[in-house]
């Protein structure tokens, strides 16, 4: 089962009789998620400097809004390309994937969960800067989702995955380098 379609299930959970967890008791719980005061200080920073921030996130909107402004970050993105959410006509929080799959795939061929091909939105994203002369992706990422990314990475990019996770695993496996420099 998809990591999205498991959080919407848990969540309908959550908010059953036996648990009766509101949307502001989940909202609570996010706002106590700890972010390193070093990657909150590195973000704004990056913001300050002009750099454009970008999400792309297999968890969800409510998720990573919420936990962005509690630390006071949320207006630093440009844009966040996650999983959708939206509060139910019973006050429940629902997550939807960002690509319906079961209406049809996303035609990735690399090893993709259904709802979310990374490498197709650094696609769209890399369009639109060079529409707008814009020349560096710094890609920064930790599951194996975050593989196919790393694959339209173009020279001058970087990539930098997270120490101890799967990603670096996933990489060694296949022949183009993580680290792409110019």
């Amino acid at each position: 089962m998809p990591w999205n379609s498991l959080m919407d299930r848990m969540m309908s959970e959550l908010h059953s009789h036996s648990q009766g967890k509101t949307i502001e008791g989940i909202a609570d719980c996010f706002r106590t998620a700890p972010l390193n005061p070093q990657i909150i200080s590195a973000i704004k920073t990056a913001h300050a400097l002009g750099c454009e921030l970008r999400i792309v996130s297999d968890a969800n909107h409510f998720f990573i809004e919420t936990i962005l402004k509690q630390h006071e970050l949320f207006e630093c993105f440009l844009e966040i390309n996650t999983n959708q959410s939206f509060i139910d006509h019973e006050g429940e929080l629902r997550i939807q994937p960002y690509h319906d799959f079961n209406f049809a795939s996303h035609g990735c061929a690399n090893p993709c969960p259904p709802n979310m091909c990374k490498g197709l939105i650094i696609k769209r994203i890399q369009d639109s800067m060079s529409s707008e002369g814009k020349k560096r992706i710094i890609y920064l990422g930790d599951g194996k989702g975050d593989y196919c990314p790393s694959l339209n990475l173009d020279e001058g990019d970087f990539m930098m995955p997270r120490k101890n996770y799967p990603l670096p695993s996933v990489g060694a496996d296949h022949q183009k380098p993580l680290i792409v420099e110019g």
